[in-house]
C-alpha cells in the first residue's frame, strides 16, 4: 500500500510511495458477498477449502443449509404447488473474484459443476484448485442453462493476494448456523465475582 503525498502545490499532487506499511498491515477489506454462477463468464480463485452440506429454502424465503440429508421432509420447508420441495446438496468455499477482486463466498449446488471441479483435482496435471484461476462459461436461460468449466495455467498468488484473503474475515461454519459468515462474532467475556473479604468491609 502506498501513501500519496502532496506537493506544495496542492492543485499538483505528487504520487510518490512511501515504505509507510508493511506488507499485510492494511485494514481488512469488506467483502462483497456471495458469488454466482450466472448466463455468461465468471473467473476465480480458490482461497479455503471447502464445506459441504444440504441446503432448503424455507417459508420465509431464507436458506437452511444443513451438515446432513434431513430424512424428513423439513416441517418449515417452502414446497410447491405441486406439493415438491427441493433439498439440494451444495459445496460452499472461498474465492477471489477476479471481475473486481474481493473475497467472496461461493456456493454451489450444480452438479455438472461441482462433478468438472472432481475431475480437474483427479487430474494430476491440475490437481487442487487452489493453484490456478477457474473460469465457468454459463450458457442458455433458467433449467436450460448449461456450465463448461475452464482452468488456467498454474500461477501463485501474489503477495498482495495472499495478505487480502489473510485480512477478509468468512467463516463458513455460520452457513450453517443461519448467521452472517462475513461478521465476526465477538464472545462475550464474564467478569468472574470474587467475594469481599470480611478485613474489606468498612463496617
Amino acid at each position: 500500500m502506498s501513501l500519496i503525498v502532496l506537493s506544495k502545490n496542492l492543485n499538483q499532487p505528487n504520487y510518490k510511495s512511501m515504505a509507510f506499511l508493511p506488507t499485510g498491515a492494511e485494514a481488512p477489506k469488506e467483502s462483497k458477498g456471495y458469488m454466482k454462477l450466472i448466463e455468461g463468464s465468471i473467473k476465480f480463485r480458490v482461497v479455503s477449502e471447502a464445506v459441504f452440506g444440504f441446503e432448503y429454502w424455507n417459508n420465509e424465503k431464507k436458506p437452511v443449509r444443513l451438515h446432513e440429508q434431513p430424512r424428513t421432509k423439513p416441517a418449515d420447508i417452502r414446497t410447491e404447488e405441486d406439493g415438491s420441495y427441493s433439498v439440494k446438496h451444495f459445496w460452499a468455499f472461498k474465492v477471489i473474484d477476479r471481475a473486481d477482486g474481493f473475497v467472496k463466498i461461493f456456493e454451489i449446488t450444480q452438479n455438472g459443476v461441482k462433478r468438472d471441479i472432481e475431475s480437474l483435482l483427479q487430474n494430476s496435471d491440475w490437481g487442487e484448485p487452489t493453484g490456478y484461476d477457474i473460469t465457468i462459461v454459463g450458457t442458455g436461460k433458467g433449467i436450460e442453462r448449461r456450465y463448461t468449466v475452464q482452468p488456467s495455467p498454474h500461477k501463485e498468488l501474489t503477495a498482495e493476494e495472499k495478505s487480502l484473503v489473510a485480512r477478509t474475515e468468512i467463516d463458513l461454519e455460520s452457513l450453517f448456523a443461519g448467521s452472517d459468515p462475513f461478521k465476526k462474532e465477538t464472545p462475550s467475556e464474564e467478569i468472574p465475582v470474587v467475594a469481599p473479604k470480611a478485613s474489606d468491609v468498612p463496617f
